[in-house]
């Protein structure tokens, strides 16, 4: 039985989803094991060297997703993460999927998935030095992108990815992306239901959630979704976060990123292309 270039086209893009969670999964390991070598080696080294990497180790497990950062609305954890997301973006541009003046010479594109906790890593490591450092000087504008990877569900990974866009409409989806990340859930755990997407929204400075509401379910936002995974497929991305960095409205390059808490790397190549 021969299947149709659209049944093709969506078992490929299934397979690369399977392919990326696998690859992700993988990393976490890796990223465990070497934690294991650290301690073994810790116990051998002494008291000191093993409390340096019992740190590393916490510090590691909170960042890979390994616990639920979810807040219940109004406790100290939650009023904590809206204020450091409006501290963050407060008086920065945003249109859209993006983040910055849209005539900044360079524009750096980031694919993630909202429950990767890679990605988490990335939006709290490494991005805000790049929005405090090259976003307010007007020297990069960031665009955010979907890419399925840990959302388990297809169905739950469009609606929460929707949720972000609807934001969009409103100028405000950078908001509701780092509040997202900022509460992300355990991994594997199901945390995505329509109230969690609702509390989320409600933290949004200046969000009317009516008009959020209406938006989420815009037949548009499939478009957006369906031209990000043609994105993805064609670049070859394998796991989130992925990045493509390039000169504003020139062809954007891709973008492997040797650190995801560091920012280095990335205010290197962004400065580098300035100056071409």
């Amino acid at each position: 039985m021969h299947m149709s270039p659209g049944e093709e086209q969506k078992a490929t893009r299934k397979e690369r989803r399977e392919q990326a969670r696998a690859d992700r999964k993988a990393l976490e390991a890796q990223h465990s094991e070497m934690q294991a070598r650290r301690k073994r080696l810790a116990q051998l080294g002494g008291a000191i060297v093993a409390a340096v990497i019992v740190i590393a180790v916490v510090v590691a497990v909170t960042s890979s997703g390994g616990k639920s950062h979810i807040a219940k609305p109004g406790t100290k954890p939650a009023i904590q993460a809206v204020a450091e997301v409006n501290s963050l973006l407060t008086g920065i541009h945003q249109e859209g999927d993006a983040l910055g003046d849209p005539k900044a010479p360079v524009t750096l594109q980031y694919f993630g998935d909202l429950e990767c906790p890679i990605c988490r890593e990335f939006t709290l490591g490494a991005l805000p030095s790049l929005i405090a450092k090259e976003v307010r000087a007007d020297r990069l504008r960031i665009e955010y992108h979907s890419m399925e990877t840990a959302t388990r569900e297809p169905s739950v990974f469009r609606e929460q990815q929707s949720a972000a866009l609807a934001a969009g409409k409103q100028n405000l989806m950078w908001y509701y992306i780092e509040l997202f990340y900022h509460q992300q859930g355990a991994e594997d755990t199901g945390y995505v239901t329509p109230a969690y997407l609702l509390e989320r929204a409600e933290q949004v400075p200046g969000l009317k959630i009516s008009k959020w509401e209406e938006e989420r379910h815009n037949p548009a936002f499939e478009t957006v979704l369906e031209k990000d995974a043609e994105e993805t497929g064609r670049r070859g991305f394998t796991g989130t976060p992925s990045f493509l960095l390039g000169k504003t409205g020139g062809e954007l390059s891709v973008f492997s990123a040797p650190s995801l808490t560091e920012a280095g790397a990335f205010e290197a190549a962004i400065t580098s292309l300035i100056k071409k």
